[in-house]
């Protein structure tokens, strides 16, 4: 599966860096833009990064995904308040038998994909990345970037490290992206929401950035302790993450530059928050399993009232 091509639908913050970085590389790699589709069509993509800043001064941009070509990789960067797009967006530009790869946060997010295209696969992936969108094309990238990929079954029933799997793996690592292999994509969707709903949440609720959060006493203790729930949802559907998994989120966190979440961002620039990918969907299937997060459904409850609030 050499020499793939890659479609980016959503050239933001993530979407924005995982492309430039691909076609850095030498990878074919087209770009779905909305505003920002003059700036970059006429002036390339800027990205700062703590790995070395680079301009690419030409980008294949579109504004129209069908006069992008169908391409190996379709993938999905979008928030997921925008996942009513993809029946639109992701058929014209997937090749028979392709991949599409789905950069989203979240839990549940695979089975709305498998129902839009037939005959591609359908791999998930994980990304532990601050990145920020300043300008029009312009990505500042902060801290991290790996992503773990695991491929979707139905029912999320684990498949294994395929030859897919490998091959897009290949192509980021070859971009200087690293990446983790997993052979249970639910696992590592689990894994994903020990960071993202105490930290997203949180942050948009109290007004606070990462370091704001873990270095008072109080909020690093509701932090530990929603990411005690998050493990306890996980166990729901048969999946055991161990305490020192989250002892690590937490020490990660730490150690990271002080960071304003994206629900953070999305709040400050009354944009819908992904509050039911991130913590509706985890908390419904954790009830319909018969288990109780009383914490995730209290912070659930407030980010639904300041998201509506903030949409008046």
């Amino acid at each position: 599966m050499g020499n793939l091509s890659y479609a980016i639908l959503g050239t933001g913050a993530l979407g924005g860096f995982y492309g430039a970085k691909l076609q850095k590389a030498g990878n074919e790699v087209h770009f779905l833009l909305n505003s920002d589709y003059q700036q970059v069509s006429q002036n390339g993509l800027i990205v700062e990064s703590k790995d070395g800043d680079f301009l690419l001064p030409q980008v294949n941009a579109y504004n129209n995904v069908n006069k992008m070509p169908s391409c190996d990789v379709v993938v999905v960067a979008l928030k997921t308040t925008q996942n009513h797009l993809l029946t639109q967006i992701v058929p014209p530009v997937v090749k028979n038998n392709g991949i599409v790869l789905v950069l989203q946060n979240g839990l549940g997010i695979e089975t709305e994909v498998v129902q839009i295209v037939n005959n591609v696969t359908v791999i998930g992936g994980l990304c532990f990345l601050c990145s920020n969108k300043v300008g029009a094309g312009h990505i500042h990238h902060l801290d991290y970037g790996k992503i773990t990929l695991g491929e979707y079954a139905l029912n999320y029933h684990p498949v294994g490290i395929t030859a897919r799997m490998r091959a897009i793996a290949k192509d980021f690592e070859n971009a200087g992206i690293e990446i983790e292999l997993t052979e249970d994509l639910l696992l590592g969707r689990w894994k994903k929401l020990v960071w993202n709903i105490p930290y997203n949440g949180l942050s948009v609720i109290l007004d606070a950035t990462t370091d704001e959060l873990m270095t008072n006493l109080y909020t690093r203790t509701l932090v530990e302790q929603l990411m005690f729930e998050v493990q306890l949802g996980a166990k729901s559907t048969g999946r055991i993450l161990p305490d020192s998994f989250i002892h690590t989120m937490l020490e990660y966190t730490v150690n990271m530059k002080p960071y304003r979440t994206s629900m953070k961002i999305d709040f400050d620039e009354n944009r819908p928050l992904e509050v039911e990918a991130i913590v509706g969907n985890p908390l419904r299937i954790a009830a319909a399993n018969d288990f109780s997060l009383p914490l995730i459904r209290c912070l659930y409850q407030q980010l639904k009232f300041l998201d509506r609030r903030n949409s008046l």
